[in-house]
């Protein structure tokens, strides 16, 4: 999830120690285009008084060239700042701001109402306590105000203002606001359980409703704005949550001192006290508690730290310190809800980067159970997830990890999905609970393991991989070296695609997600193939070299072979042995790899056959002699 403390600039950094007693209110505007979101924003900072000193000289310079005077700065010209922050590109980000009034100090994300950038009000809404809601008096009720909403409430936001704006558009008519309430509070019934809401009409351009009551809407008895976001409690969750540090490094500048560094997530520690650290679940005691300048008696959450242990305890980055009595849960498995964040389609059986805390792991979706409809709020069929799309996903790591479910501790329930290839964020995840099987499950030890398999063959496993358009000669091939191979006294097996669809696979059919979990299943018995000591031949289309990435990270390292079937479309064409180019073309076959699906050549195949100049017999020649050369066939 995003840290503030990554975002504080020195300056901000300074101005908020300035203010360390006040309490703290990170809070989000949100809403629809041209709700008004700006010119709330704009209208708080003028009003507090606090803008910092580089937001006013850039004001300043501009009531110069108005023809103002400094002190005298117009609100008009705040608002203008901010939106010509939005032509410059900033609705890309989330832009955070800060003041400060008497009473509290005050950080707001200013995220963008379009719906292409979800993803950013989502970011924002992270680390929140609080979201504005923002509402257009003339438009009511919108798909994106649902949207918002139904985010907001699921990344744990349990503070609602429904700022209904631009109310002097409207002749200040109660009947409108009225109406917008009830509407709202109706949709509300929806979301998650426990969400306070304050509805406060308002015309952020006036001032009506900001920081006074307005003489123009005498019917509204509510607090205005600025008090209630000065007032309402901000829940001391994080402190009174059980004690939580994911360690960001392990800090040893000599030998008499070793120490472990980060932010704590939640809970106070003091020295003394038991704590445990997983995965490990080894128990020690904390001896010190050190930051510049000396050390502490007691720390809380959110605060940087260096932790020492009275004993030597094996702990490394990414691992988690927690209260001894009340420790997070470890898992490798999942339920999680996912916001999807990219443009390419999250698709079942696919591997990523997954971040939580300090730590990274790969991930495998398992599958999708289905998605959620943001604007109903129900449950809909899903086999993929798009940009911005809400489901619920199981997901299986390569190790397990530490954590809480993300409605208990927002710190370490959350986490985010990151493309292998790109490293872009694609994902942002909300924890649920572990898959009770995963902490039931654990790999058996056998005393034939698959070094002893591989020596009574006498030979290396191997798992040659084939790819190639349909019509390419992947099963000729294939089939011949086999042959080949099984003359010369080795233990091989092949795997094709259609025959494996004739009953491992015989209930997928051919769309992209299906193809994925293809794949995934064949990768699978390929590997428990490895284990035996086989030679496996697989021979399948399999188009999307992520997935063909996915079969290579499962098996021994050196062990998978690419091997690209490299044929011309229109030669694969002119073939079609099977007729299925002749019906794709009559639009019998749908998803057809080639035609109107994607193929995805490899980059760096460890052998390329040209079935054009070579006969299948040929081909099987050639692997074999690159095998021979690479002491495959010796153990």
């Amino acid at each position: 999830m995003s840290h503030v403390d990554t975002l504080i600039a020195e300056d901000i950094s300074a101005y908020l120690e300035a203010h360390e007693n006040k309490s703290l209110l990170r809070f989000i505007t949100c809403g629809s285009v041209d709700d008004g979101k700006s010119t709330l924003i704009g209208r708080l900072l003028y009003d507090s008084k606090m803008i910092f000193e580089d937001q006013l000289d850039a004001l300043e310079s501009d009531s110069k060239k108005h023809g103002t005077q400094g002190e005298n700065i117009d609100f008009a010209l705040l608002v203008d700042g901010l939106s010509a922050e939005r032509e410059q590109g900033i609705t890309i980000d989330v832009a955070y701001r800060f003041f400060s009034t008497d009473r509290r100090k005050f950080i707001v994300a200013d995220t963008p109402g379009h719906e292409q950038y979800t993803r950013n009000m989502a970011t924002g809404a992270s680390t929140a306590d609080l979201a504005i809601l923002m509402i257009d008096a003339r438009k009511g009720i919108l798909t994106q105000t649902r949207r918002h909403s139904f985010i907001a409430s699921s990344l744990g936001i349990r503070k609602l203002v429904l700022a209904i704006n631009k109310m002097d558009l409207v002749e200040y008519d109660e009947a409108v606001y009225n109406r917008i309430e009830q509407d709202f509070l109706e949709f509300a019934e929806e979301l998650s359980a426990g969400i306070e809401i304050q509805a406060i009409p308002m015309s952020a351009l006036a001032g009506d409703n900001i920081t006074e009551n307005s003489d123009n809407m005498p019917w509204y008895q509510g607090p205005p704005l600025m008090e209630y976001l000065e007032t309402v409690p901000v829940d001391d969750e994080r402190v009174n949550a059980p004690f939580r540090m994911p360690v960001q490094w392990v800090n040893r500048p000599n030998l008499d001192f070793r120490g472990f560094s980060g932010q704590i997530a939640s809970g106070r520690i003091k020295p003394g006290d038991k704590v445990k650290t997983l995965p490990s679940a080894k128990e020690t005691t904390i001896e010190r508690i050190v930051v510049h300048g000396g050390d502490l008696n007691e720390a809380i959450a959110g605060q940087s730290v260096t932790l020492t242990f009275a004993d030597e305890v094996d702990t490394s980055r990414g691992d988690v310190i927690c209260a001894a009595g009340e420790p997070a849960e470890t898992a490798d498995q999942f339920q999680a809800r996912v916001l999807w964040m990219a443009d390419t389609e999250m698709l079942p059986g696919r591997r990523y980067l997954l971040k939580i805390g300090t730590k990274t792991v790969t991930a495998t979706v398992l599958d999708l159970k289905f998605g959620i409809d943001v604007n109903t709020i129900q449950d809909k069929p899903a086999k993929t997830l798009g940009l911005n799309d809400f489901g619920v996903i199981t997901l299986a790591l390569d190790q397990p990890i530490a954590f809480d479910p993300y409605d208990q501790n927002r710190e370490t329930g959350g986490f985010i999905l990151i493309d292998r290839m790109t490293n872009n964020t694609v994902g942002l995840g909300l924890i649920d609970f572990a898959l009770r099987r995963a902490g039931n499950i654990h790999w058996q030890a056998l005393d034939v393991d698959r070094a002893a398999l591989a020596k009574q063959k006498e030979q290396k496993p191997a798992v040659l991989w084939f790819t190639g358009l349909s019509g390419s000669g992947k099963s000729t091939i294939a089939n011949a070296l086999q042959q080949k191979l099984f003359a010369m006294g080795k233990h091989t097996f092949v795997l094709d695609g259609d025959n494996v669809r004739h009953g491992l696979n015989r209930d997928l059919g051919f769309t992209d997600a299906d193809r994925v979990e293809n794949i995934r299943r064949v990768s699978n018995v390929s590997k428990l193939m490895s284990d035996a000591g086989l030679i496996t031949l697989v021979s399948f289309i399999s188009p999307f070299r992520s997935e063909r990435r996915m079969a290579r990270n499962m098996m021994q390292d050196g062990e998978f072979v690419e091997i690209f079937v490299d044929t011309p479309l229109e030669v694969a064409e002119q073939r079609d042995v099977k007729g299925l180019y002749k019906r794709a073309r009559a639009g019998e076959i749908k998803n057809f790899t080639g035609l109107d699906s994607p193929y995805e050549a490899p980059e760096s195949p460890e052998i390329t056959i040209n079935t054009v100049d070579q006969t299948a017999e040929q081909a099987a020649d050639e692997i074999i002699t690159w095998m021979r050369e690479r002491g495959w066939f010796e153990v």
